[in-house]
This record gives C-alpha cells, structure tokens and sequence, in this order.
C-alpha cells in the first residue's frame, strides 16, 4: 500500500459532527471519506485500504468497539482511533480489548489535539509499513542467500567428490589388487555407523571420506614395497607400517579433511592394543577407525585376492564374531550383523555399478590431481608434524 496519498476514514453517526470532522481533516490535506453508518463503513474497507480509522463509540446498531474491531479484521494494519462522549472506563476498555485502539479521543474535542493524535497515528502507519517492507527485504534476501549456500554447498561437495575420488583412483592406479575396495568400505563403514545410531550428517560424513581415504598414504610408498609380489622383509615392513602417519600428514594440507585424517591415522589399530602405529585400544580408538575395521574385516574375506577366492558372507560372520574383542569393537561387530545380507550385497553391486560406468566412459583421474598428490606426498619424506595430542603413540 502507498502512503503518498494519506487516506482517513471516519464514521459517526451524528451528522453535523460527522461533517464537522470531514471539514477538519480535508483543512489539513487528508483524503476523507466519512461514513455515518457503521456497516458502510465496513464495505468501504472492502473496496480500498485506509491509513487511519476513526470512529464514534456510541453508535446504533453496533458501538464503534465493535466496528473497530471488525475493520481490525479486514485490513490489520491500520490505525483505529476511538471518538467517545462516554466517559466511562469500562468502555474504553471495551475498545481497547476488541479493537486495538492506538488512542481514544473525548467529545466535544480539542482542535489541536485531535488533527495531532490523527498526525501520529499516520506517522505511525508509516514507520510500521516501512518496518514491514524493511522485513519482506530482508526475508527475500535471506531466503535468496539461503539457495545461493544450497548451491555453494552443492557445488563444494561435487569438487569435494570429485577430489577424493580423483585421490583414491590415483592409488588404485598403483595398487590395482585393491581396486574398489576403498569405495565399498566407505560405504560399509558409513552403513555401520547410521546402524550405530549415528545421525549427524557432518559426523557421518568425515567417517566416509576417512574409510574412503585409509590408504591414500601408500602414494608415498615405494612400488618396490608396495607392489612386492612376495613376503616384505623387516625393512620394507617398516616402511609400509608408516603409510597410516603419511596419510595423516597428507590431509592436514586439506582443512577440510583433518576430522577425516584421524580415522587415517588409526586405521589399523586393534581394539585390544596390539595394532598400529599408536597401539591404542578400545575407546581411544576414534569411532569411525572402529568402524572401518569392521567394514574392512568383512570386504577382505569376500571379495578375490589373487592368493585365495572370496568366502561367503556367512564366513565372514563367523571370523568377525570370532575376533570381535580383540582385533575388533564387539559394538561394531553386533552392528554390522544385525543387518541382512543382502543390504550389503546391495551395496557391494552399487559400487560395481560405478566401477563398470567408469570403464564404459573410460574415465581418468585428472593428471592435475595425479601431480598434487604424489608432489605432496614425496614432499612428506622430509619431516613432518606430529599427529595432534590424543592420536600421537
């Protein structure tokens, strides 16, 4: 509504002081239209918006309380002032009440007073209804920059797919026996933990991207020990034991990897203390580490490897139960097995999906993410920080 033209409505059913009235206010430069009937008055409001109200209390047929309070319900905004030669405060109350009375005005009136309690009552309108646009502003601005972070969000979690799936096909490059085990076990890990009862989307998503980046730190192992096709000596065992503390270290360059980077670094502890490179145990074992070991256990005996074929999910029940305690949470364990099989065979044939597009569009990591990664990680052959209190052995 514009409040360049001032409209002001009064209703009274007295004739001349109705006239007397509409004289004032035109005097003053307000656009009136009066009324002498309250149900007039009404239909008026239903053809065209009004700044301002003014109404007679002592009224036939209906008290200006009550009209006041059904113009309140037609067009709320408006400002409702109460004309009365009924000084009586049960009255004004009444009108308060049931109308929202911004001011009530005795008869006979004061000149000065009643054009200055009008004044007011259009300056108020006018405050409010810059208020209300000010806020319809604001809520159309929140809500445009709430889509734009929807899409902000959207776009950081494709680049954010796109580079972790670029970082692990660099290691199945290397590491082909392995291929398309860190995307199952992401998706195992992941399963495990909503079943846990976690719910926090964040949460869930560092313990993914952490099972889904185990390994990434055996970029920096040499393929003469990565790729050995027998047993490794005590030396190159050595070596490959750091790829957990290298993979830490790799995700600290990326902010938004470093919750992620825990689960790295501890992935091959054991619940009892006797795993790597921390030998922490039990709870001291961040909880999506826990996990992935479960996860891990379980992808290990059912996929192939090239020294034994894959054993049946059963089979795999039963050696998890079996070193749920020690190599593995029983928590964790209990889990995994309170789900079907076939939820996990579905998930096993989701990934085969993925993996039979990639081959069909004959799909590459980016060579621009094949270099950062391995110039990182030959960078971390110098020294480099300590994991952070809590996840230091």
């Amino acid at each position: 509504m514009s409040v360049e033209v001032e409209r002001l409505l009064i209703v009274d059913d007295e004739g001349p002081i109705l006239f007397a009235l509409q004289r004032t206010f035109e005097a003053a430069g307000y656009q009136v239209t009066a009324c002498a009937d309250p149900v007039d008055a009404l239909q008026k409001l239903k053809e065209r918006p009004y700044q301002v109200l003014s109404a007679d209390y002592m009224m036939p047929g209906m008290t200006g309380a009550e009209f006041l309070a059904k113009a309140k319900e037609l067009q709320p905004e408006t400002i409702r002032i109460l004309l009365t030669a009924a000084h009586d405060f049960s009255a004004a109350v009444d009108a308060i009440n049931r109308g929202d009375i911004f001011r009530i005005l005795s008869k006979p009136w004061n000149r000065a007073e009643l054009l200055g309690c009008v004044r007011q009552a259009f300056d108020t309108y006018g405050l409010r209804e810059k208020n209300r646009q000010l806020t319809a502003i604001v809520q159309s601005q929140n809500q445009e920059l709430a889509a734009l972070n929807k899409g902000l969000e959207a776009l950081v979690d494709e680049r954010t797919t796109n580079l972790l799936d670029g970082m692990v096909a660099v290691l199945d490059y290397r590491d082909t026996e392995t291929q398309w085990h860190s995307r199952r076990v992401s998706r195992f890990t992941r399963r495990i933990a909503e079943q846990l009862g976690v719910t926090d989307t964040a949460e869930l998503r560092t313990i993914e991207m952490g099972a889904l980046l185990h390994d990434i730190g055996k970029i920096g192992v040499r393929d003469a020990v990565l790729l050995k096709p027998g047993p490794l000596d005590a030396d190159e065992w050595a070596e490959m034991r750091e790829h957990p503390h290298l993979g830490w270290a790799l995700l600290q360059r990326i902010e938004f990897l470093r919750e992620a980077s825990k689960v790295v670094l501890q992935h091959q502890e054991r619940f009892d203390g006797n795993g790597y490179p921390g030998r922490f145990k039990g709870d001291q074992i961040v909880l999506g580490a826990r996990l992935f070991a479960v996860a891990d256990t379980y992808d290990a005996i059912t996929s192939d490897r090239p020294y034994r074929k894959a054993q049946s999910h059963d089979a795999a029940v039963a050696e998890m139960q079996r070193v749920a305690g020690t190599q593995l949470d029983p928590r964790a364990v209990e889990a995994f097995c309170s789900l079907p099989e076939a939820e996990w065979n579905g998930i096993r044939r989701d990934v085969e999906k993925i993996s039979l597009l990639e081959k069909e569009w004959g799909w590459t990591p980016p060579k621009r993410v094949f270099d950062i990664v391995r110039e990182a990680a030959l960078k971390q052959k110098q020294p480099i920080s300590q994991p952070p209190p809590g996840l230091a052995p």
